[in-house]
C-alpha cells in the first residue's frame, strides 16, 4: 500500500511589516531619527523623521544620538514624513534614545 504525501497548505496571509525606530544618516552629513519598514534599498523612507542639525559633545558623536537621544542642548526639528538617499549608515534606536527623540523640543 502506497504511503499518502502529505501536502502542505498553503495559508495567504498579508503580513505588515513594523515600523521600527532608525537613525540614518547620509552623504551630506545629514542625521535623522524617524521609523522604518525596510532600510535594504538606495533610498529608506522615515516616518514621523526628525533632523538633528546640532548636537552638543555630550551626546558623545551621532551615535549617542542612537544610544540615549538627543540631550540637552541639541537643536532637533519637527517630525515630517520623508524619503532619504544617499545612506552612509542605518542604525538601530534603543528605548530611551526614542523617548528623547520623541520628546525633543526645537531650541528656544
Amino acid at each position: 500500500m502506497a504511503a499518502k504525501k502529505k501536502t502542505a497548505s498553503k495559508k495567504t496571509t498579508t503580513r505588515t511589516k513594523k515600523a521600527r525606530p532608525v537613525l540614518v544618516t547620509t552623504e551630506y552629513r545629514g542625521v535623522f531619527f524617524g521609523y522604518a519598514t525596510d532600510t535594504s534599498g538606495d533610498t529608506i523612507t522615515l516616518t514621523r523623521a526628525r533632523n538633528c542639525v546640532y548636537w552638543p559633545t555630550a551626546n558623545r558623536g551621532f551615535l549617542g544620538l542612537a544610544e540615549t537621544g538627543p540631550v540637552s542642548g541639541a537643536k532637533v526639528g519637527p517630525p515630517a514624513d520623508i524619503e532619504l538617499r544617499k545612506i552612509t549608515c542605518v542604525a538601530e534606536v534603543t528605548p530611551a534614545a526614542v523617548k528623547a527623540w520623541e520628546a525633543a523640543p526645537w531650541w528656544k
